[in-house]
């Protein structure tokens, strides 16, 4: 072997050894790539995904080239940046562009010059179309809300209450892969007092302790991914008084669901019924305070236990906007994912009743106060997760628009949307953000969000767990 041969095989050797010691310290327990890196960095150990029929391999792997990153942590956009997939899992970050190796010989590259990649967005109160019929669940009018979410960028969504059959049914499809979807969490039915809001048919019903114990026991056997406590007496608004689950028995059965490894979230609508949640021991705040403006106390107490709190803001502001400004249903998203007919009806006779209804001007006064109240949170540091109360798409859109109408930064709305929504669902270790170990959770934009929020609605491309989603497919009128 002549000279140069020799230390040219000698010095692959040595690359060899050095990268494998490298791939082996990146996977050592405990360590974790530092949270400012932008660095081509080995992927930690990641759990295996489900065989796949290799008929059904579209490509190995996916790299996104010199696109600008929107990660979904908060930090400024970074350009020409290069992200690598294989699996279901983000390998790695960096300028890029990515070499082909051996073991990944043919990813689909994507060039993302001019485009912009943030993570997919969330949508953590929804309650799914199709589950409360007369007639029985309606799977099919499930399935094509769910396109209408996966279609407009809504990768993982969190139900707060619906059907058990149906929404664990569609969760248990969602998972095996049978159906296309965001990824789905839920709480099946709520539990609250009888007579309390929401207790309705399937209603986990609790008003003494231990005698809740059976019931909290049943609800727990239907796996929920959290529960759904409803605290609110109602006589705001337009609402006459109901019961109200009484705070010490919700107390004990929020401590009894922590004890089993399920987090809880609960409706308020006022700063008193939050702050008794909170001393309660609820994880979450299912509703931003909307009955009135929030103390200095409460924005402190807020940004001190990080306790999340959903936005809901659109749930409210709906009935105005389609009285005063229907021409919204005239925008791509909303034509792309609701029916003609349904259009026609909400610009039609819908419209009409909520024209007169007084509850249409209650929530029109008190929807830039409950704006505010996330503002102050937020910017205090506290924990503000995207919610829309509804099950569309372009309404989890309307979402951040309303948030950042209100003050919010668009960044931080995005953070919102994302992270923040992982974190609720104490799912941030897998999701969330597009870092590198997490799963591939990505939307492609071809406008800047930062720069607009309703850019967020120009998408070129949806990934789920590192397959791209085949938007033309789904049930949905554009494609019809």
């Amino acid at each position: 072997m002549n000279n140069k041969l020799e230390a040219r095989v000698i010095s692959v050797v040595v690359v060899g050894f050095l990268l494998a010691g490298a791939v082996a310290w990146a996977q050592a327990p405990g360590v974790r790539e530092p949270q400012g890196s932008r660095e081509l960095v080995p992927s930690p150990a990641a759990p295996q995904a489900a065989a796949q029929d290799p008929a059904e391999l579209e490509y190995n792997g996916i790299i996104i080239d010199n696109v600008t990153l929107i990660d979904g942590t908060g930090r400024p956009p970074v350009g020409g940046v290069s992200v690598m997939v294989r699996g279901d899992r983000i390998v790695a970050i960096g300028p890029g562009p990515f070499a082909m190796t051996m073991e990944y010989p043919g990813p689909r590259t994507i060039d993302g010059t001019g485009k912009y990649l943030m993570p997919g967005l969330w949508d953590v109160h929804v309650h799914l179309s199709g589950g409360r019929g007369r007639g029985g669940p309606d799977f099919e009018a499930g399935i094509r809300a769910l396109h209408g979410f996966i279609y407009s960028g809504i990768t993982s969504i969190f139900d707060a209450g619906n059907s058990a059959d149906f929404i664990f049914g569609l969760r248990a499809r969602e998972r095996e892969g049978e159906i296309v979807s965001p990824r789905i969490f839920a709480t099946g039915p709520v539990v609250t007092a009888p007579g309390g809001h929401g207790g309705g048919r399937g209603a986990t019903l609790v008003d003494s302790w231990p005698e809740a114990i059976a019931a909290l026991d049943a609800h727990i056997e239907l796996q929920p991914d959290m529960v759904k406590f409803t605290f609110d007496e109602h006589g705001w608004g337009t609402r006459p008084l109901i019961p109200l689950l009484d705070v010490d028995v919700m107390a004990r059965a929020g401590r009894y669901f922590n004890e089993h490894g399920i987090r809880t979230t609960v409706h308020i609508s006022h700063e008193y019924r939050a702050i008794q949640a909170i001393e309660a021991g609820i994880d979450t705040l299912a509703h931003p305070i909307i009955q009135g403006p929030v103390s200095d106390e409460f924005v402190a107490l807020m940004a001190s236990k990080k306790v999340p709190m959903v936005s809901t803001l659109t749930i409210g502001e709906g009935y105005s906007r389609l009285v005063e400004h229907p021409e919204f249903l005239d925008r791509p998203l909303y034509q792309a994912v609701y029916t003609p007919e349904t259009i026609e009806r909400l610009k039609t006779t819908i419209r009409d009743q909520y024209a007169a209804r007084a509850w249409t001007t209650w929530m029109k006064v008190m929807t830039p106060v409950a704006q505010e109240n996330l503002r102050k949170i937020a910017a205090a540091g506290g924990v503000i997760v995207l919610g829309s109360d509804q099950s569309a798409g372009p309404q989890s859109h309307r979402e951040l628009e309303l948030m950042v109408e209100g003050g919010i930064p668009a960044l931080e709305a995005i953070r919102i949307g994302t992270l923040n929504a992982a974190i609720f669902m104490d799912k941030e270790r897998d999701l969330g953000s597009i870092e590198v170990g997490k799963l591939a959770d990505m939307v492609l934009l071809s406008a800047d969000p930062i720069a607009d929020i309703s850019n967020a609605q120009q998408i070129d491309m949806v990934i789920k767990g590192g397959r791209i989603i085949d938007r033309a497919a789904l049930d949905l009128p554009v494609n019809r």
